[in-house]
């Protein structure tokens, strides 16, 4: 790959057979419904994407557009190790419920912890036994193999010797509010997606457009060291697909820099899965065609892409390809989903723990929709989610004519959803999600009142 410059430094056959699959359903998933029940729609096009023109290459006045993606390094972990500097340069991971941690620790009180604390009286993954799985693990350890959401348990084999710290979300927004408002004050045009990157629009902040954006992105790196003791890496291109590729190039602390003359020495060669849009999917289909790198998606014919992917996502395939990417910076955006999902403590079976499963799935879609309420917004896509003993993750959705934020509404589509999919083995976790979300009209607030309490009793006992 290109390196981008510049930049700066198993169950029982009896247990299969207990229960008829069909019947598991209906017990385990089965629910009073409201009499008006949801209108299905018919199911969506999964590649229905938006293509994207190409865009200008200079603003009026001649300014470049100078679009910047900053990502925060290992972001958790950092965060973790301005706490404990004893840890800096070990492998460590973050992640694991409070519950099996406490239990690793033997009765210590992680909050007694400090920049003090002995090496020895932190956990280490090597005496792990549990369910949870990774959030983030720091570079020391990510090269043994350990990332983002994998299993401790795995981790542990990968890496015995890091050290396993719990998550501490307050912490984590609390820095996250802090490097943003720095942010803010260099770069006012900023869209948040998430809780450790941003993307930035340089285009006319002074300095923006000095050396294609290098010197205002270092200065951006010193401000928010010197304000949080934290890195970033930060890529800097003519739009947010490039910025976003280009911010990876030169982790951690690096910055990069992709001009439009750049796309065939620094952008071609990566893999097709490079790309933010190209999912497994989608890349194993273009693997199955020869094509592997980015440059050889740019050797399609457009007929070609719109011919085996659809003719919206074919033709997106072909614009990306090309490096153009005319999508303005989202500054005021909408949440897109609300989603919950638990990983149990034993792996489950729907013909055998029906009445676990059932409290666990209402309790989810209870939770999605006191989500949807606070936020004020409805969803029109309800989906399952379901992790398998094997790691193989399954998802299923259906979209209704209509938007809904009722757990009753929720949980009889997200039910539908489950029925389409084969229970005939245990699974570790299951999700609930709805998405295609709108604001909620003022006439829709008198109809999607906050549900009664005590509301799990309530639909359970089928009132």
């Amino acid at each position: 790959m290109s390196t981008a410059e510049p930049s700066t430094p198993a169950q029982t056959a009896s247990e299969l057979a207990a229960t008829p699959l069909a019947d598991s359903f209906e017990e385990v998933f089965a629910w009073p419904i409201a009499a008006d029940r949801p209108t299905l729609a018919p199911k969506s096009s999964t590649e229905d994407r938006n293509a994207h023109q190409k865009e200008p290459s200079a603003y009026p006045g001649g300014f470049k557009r100078r679009i910047a993606h900053l990502d925060m390094d290992a972001f958790y972990a950092s965060v973790e190790l301005l706490r404990y500097p004893q840890l800096k340069g070990l492998p460590v991971v973050i992640g694991g419920g409070k519950k099996s941690l406490v239990q690793q620790l033997h009765g210590v009180d992680p909050s007694s912890w400090d920049a003090q604390t002995p090496l020895n009286a932190f956990p280490q993954l090597k005496n792990y036994a549990g369910r949870g799985v990774i959030t983030t693990a720091t570079y020391a350890a990510r090269r043994f193999g350990v990332g983002s959401a994998m299993g401790l348990m795995k981790a542990a084999q990968l890496c015995p010797e890091a050290y396993l710290l719990p998550v501490d979300f307050d912490q984590y927004r609390h820095y996250s509010k802090q490097f943003k408002e720095i942010l803010l004050d260099i770069c006012p045009v900023m869209q948040n997606t998430g809780v450790d990157e941003v993307y930035l629009d340089f285009t006319h902040v002074p300095g923006g457009q000095r050396e294609d954006g290098l010197s205002l992105a270092k200065l951006i790196q010193r401000s928010i060291f010197q304000g949080t003791g934290l890195t970033c890496s930060i890529g800097v291109a003519p739009n947010k697909l490039l910025a976003k590729m280009a911010s990876e190039f030169n982790k951690p602390n690096g910055i990069s820099i992709v001009l439009e003359a750049d796309l065939e020495s620094k952008i071609w060669p990566l893999a097709c899965q490079k790309v933010n849009g190209i999912g497994p999917k989608a890349s194993e289909k273009l693997n199955a065609m020869g094509i592997k790198t980015i440059g050889d998606l740019a050797q399609q014919a457009l007929e070609v892409l719109m011919s085996a992917f659809g003719q919206k996502y074919g033709a997106w395939l072909y614009a990306v390809a090309r490096g153009q990417d005319d999508r303005e910076l989202e500054t005021h955006s909408a949440p897109v989903s609300m989603s919950r999902e638990t990983t149990f403590e034993r792996n489950l079976l729907a013909a055998l723990d029906k009445k676990e499963l059932g409290e666990i799935f209402t309790r989810l879609c209870e939770q999605v929709s006191a989500d949807l309420q606070r936020k004020h917004v409805m969803g029109k896509t309800v989906g399952v989610k379901i992790k398998f003993d094997n790691f193989k993750t399954v998802t299923r959705d259906q979209t209704l004519a209509f938007p809904v934020d009722q757990a009753l509404d929720i949980r009889h589509v997200a039910s539908q959803c489950l029925k389409r999919i084969d229970l005939g083995r245990r699974f570790r976790l299951l999700g609930v999600r709805v998405s295609s979300l709108e604001p909620k009209r003022p006439q829709e607030h008198a109809k999607s009142a906050p549900l009664p309490q005590p509301v799990q009793g309530s639909l359970l006992a089928g009132s």
